[in-house]
């Protein structure tokens, strides 16, 4: 069984984050889960819970609506859509979007991971 996250862990996760308070905009997550079907948290003692599986389609949502700029109507459209031979190609090139887009995030983190270890490698050697 996958761990569950909780609508506040998600919306950290995607960076939904009000600058000022540091407070977590769950109400976006909220709000997406209106608009877009295929979004179904469990509800828990009416708490919602996520699986991974779902936090990877709201990544793909969040990276539709604020990378590509598409509409909220254009991306529940290509979820909804039947999938044609056109719909199949733009999907992927779009999906292919979103993974680099992932690893060049995931690749900065880690480098920056590494030049910690580096720097505080080299002031405790000395």
């Amino acid at each position: 069984m996958s761990k569950l996250l909780t609508i506040t862990e998600v919306s950290k996760i995607l960076n939904l984050i009000n600058p000022k308070t540091k407070k977590p905009y769950n109400h976006i997550l909220r709000y997406w889960e209106n608009e877009f079907k295929v979004i179904k948290p469990k509800k828990i003692n009416n708490r919602r819970y996520y699986t991974s599986e779902q936090v990877e389609i709201i990544k793909m949502i969040k990276f539709l609506l604020k990378n590509k700029g598409m509409t909220i109507l254009g991306v529940k459209n290509l979820f909804n859509s039947n999938r044609n031979k056109l719909d199949v190609d733009n999907i992927l090139s779009l999906k292919a979007d979103y993974y680099k887009d992932s690893l060049k995030k995931r690749s900065r983190v880690l480098l920056e991971k590494i030049n910690k270890l580096k720097y505080y490698g080299k002031k405790n050697s000395s």
